[in-house]
């Protein structure tokens, strides 16, 4: 076994299909078709079923995907401890995100490390849930991971490091049931429609907090397209809560954002493994803590 052959390996796996993983990797398929051959022999063991075009994991190849992303990260740590990558010259960092931090203060923190470090290649991964980003992490799939989450995050498996809080705002059309410049009471979403995210993610816990105090509220759209909420609270389909980094947007685009009674809290959260990092996670880390502590007297 050898690292071509992980890294191979996982392609495969990421892209979903050898084809697709062989144009990714700028080779060609019969060679890797070979590598994998090689590797379940060296293993003993068939990893994918070759089903209509694309490969499924067996359950030895489920079992390989996290040794075998510990490997490949392992090696990277070693060629970024030296050489160009040391002094961020060079290099590769992936990030997971959910989609509200993805535009603040994921963007704060991009744009300040890419001014700093222009020769680093940052890959931004969608992540749907706080559960996700975590996993994502964990596994290796990304080093670092941006997520917000209405409680305290504990997790024995990644670092935490608090990176700021955002309120909860209300979004409406400018013709919606509340005038503007006036906050809105929980209670007075009674009988009205919210578009609403996938359960696991804080905005969908402080709509499911709303049902479970007896507040009768009603889902008109449940979608894990974040960008899918302004235009279809433009649309008159509903109204929706989501965190005040929204609300700039969200007003240039003819909508109306609204305080609400009493104040509700998301806590954003970076994460990274406890294991060292690479160079480019380790700067960009730093950058992300500095971003979030409060300005000076």
């Amino acid at each position: 076994m050898d690292f071509r052959q992980l890294e191979y390996f996982l392609a495969i796996v990421d892209h979903g299909g050898f084809n697709r993983a062989a144009a990714a990797l700028y080779v060609s398929q019969p060679s890797l078709s070979q590598a994998i051959q090689v590797l379940e022999r060296d293993l003993d063991s068939i990893l994918f079923h070759r089903v209509g075009g694309k490969a499924v994991l067996t359950d030895a190849g489920a079992a390989l995907v996290p040794p075998a992303r510990e490997a490949l990260h392992g090696l990277e740590l070693a060629r970024a401890s030296v050489g160009a990558v040391r002094e961020l010259r060079a290099g590769r960092l992936d990030i997971a995100a959910m989609a509200s931090p993805t535009v603040e203060p994921l963007s704060t923190m991009v744009r300040r490390f890419t001014d700093r470090h222009p020769a680093v290649s940052l890959a931004l991964r969608v992540a749907l849930t706080a559960a996700d980003v975590v996993e994502r992490v964990r596994t290796g799939g990304c080093e670092l991971g941006l997520l917000t989450t209405s409680l305290p995050l504990s997790s024995p498996d990644v670092a935490t490091h608090p990176v700021g809080d955002h309120r909860l705002v209300l979004v409406t059309p400018k013709d919606g049931p509340f005038p503007a410049g006036r906050a809105v009471r929980r209670e007075q979403l009674e009988g009205h429609r919210l578009i609403v995210g996938q359960r696991g993610t804080g905005i969908r816990s402080y709509v499911d907090g709303l049902a479970a105090q007896g507040i009768d509220i009603r889902i008109a759209v449940e979608t894990e397209h974040r960008m899918a909420f302004l235009p279809l609270v433009l649309g008159g389909v509903g109204l929706a809560v989501v965190t005040e980094s929204w609300a700039d947007l969200s007003e240039r685009a003819g909508a109306l954002v609204l305080d609400l009674e009493p104040p509700a809290l998301q806590h954003n959260v970076l994460v990274s493994r406890k294991t060292r990092l690479t160079p480019s996670a380790r700067a960009f880390l730093a950058i992300a803590l500095d971003t979030a502590a409060p300005a000076g007297p």
